[in-house]
């Protein structure tokens, strides 16, 4: 049983959020960043047995910015 999932969250391209697991391949997107946890949550849930589930999913929210020299 592992205690925690890591979830690297970055703004879409396309408008909203995706996130996706390190070191597992769960992946999901959502509009908005409530959803979005929501999602989270019911993939982590579709990806592991009761008995292993992570006990705490962290968020790392990556947001890239550019600015003019």
């Amino acid at each position: 049983m592992k205690n925690e999932i890591i979830f690297i969250i970055e703004d879409s391209i396309d408008g909203g959020f995706e996130a996706h697991a390190v070191g597992f391949s769960i992946f999901t997107e959502a509009d908005n960043f409530d959803q979005l946890k929501q999602n989270i949550r019911e993939a982590v849930a579709c990806h592991f047995e009761e008995n292993e589930m992570p006990k705490l999913i962290r968020l790392h929210y990556v947001k890239e910015e550019v600015i003019a020299a």
